[in-house]
């Protein structure tokens, strides 16, 4: 019996992925860092830091890891206060909304910032609908490793086969089912080149696990 959702935040709850890319590659670009299209997409699910660090290994780049990180950061902040094109994913709203007014208890896991966290959840007033917000940014590891998931688990209060991911990544996906907990898969037009093979279940439409919709 499903009790808790577990959700992913960029490109599951809100398509911050379009102001992420332009703020990475305005960082590459101070930088003077070739990334090519493939390794960016690999970067997907991973933490900023973690991103950064392997820049730093990649390109031999004579620059603290941290450095590239607030860089990145600050390039985000300025287009997410003034990128008006910022909106929640299609349906995601009603689909909160739905399972928390059916009692299920909803847990944010994302690799985001937990200050990029808190200003899309002020923004789209999701805060009262969660119990708990985690970041990855502050966990040693970050997607594909599970720890964020275990974590997100245990802060809902539920055994992990109470629980459900959902996911749009293939690290989010490795994650999810490296912490053992069942993952649908977002198939979204937002989160290109990747891997769902791993998922439990595979949509394109919230409207597919709507709460009358797990209950079947």
């Amino acid at each position: 019996m499903i009790k808790a959702i577990l959700f992913d935040m960029d490109g599951v709850i809100v398509d911050t992925e379009p102001l992420h890319k332009k703020a990475y590659y305005k960082m590459f670009e101070d930088f003077s860092l070739p990334v090519s299209k493939p390794l960016y997409e690999s970067f997907t699910g991973q933490s900023t830091l973690n991103i950064c660090k392997r820049l730093v290994d990649e390109f031999k780049v004579d620059h603290a890891p941290e450095e590239l990180v607030a860089k990145k950061r600050h390039h985000f902040k300025y287009l997410f206060e003034n990128d008006e094109s910022l909106q929640l994913i299609s349906g995601v709203e009603d689909l909160i909304k739905d399972y928390y007014a059916n009692g299920l208890t909803l847990v944010l896991a994302s690799s985001a910032s937990m200050p990029n966290i808190n200003r899309i959840f002020e923004r789209f007033n999701l805060n009262q609908y969660f119990v708990a917000k985690l970041s990855g940014a502050d966990l040693k590891e970050s997607k594909p490793n599970p720890e964020i998931f275990v974590k997100a688990a245990e802060a809902s209060g539920q055994p992990k086969e109470n629980c459900l991911v959902i996911e749009d990544s293939t690290n989010g996906i490795k994650a999810a089912k490296g912490a053992g907990i069942y993952c649908v898969g977002y198939d979204s037009k937002h989160s290109t080149n990747q891997d769902y093979s791993l998922a439990d279940k595979v949509i394109s439409d919230y409207k597919e696990i709507s709460f009358a919709n797990l209950m079947r």
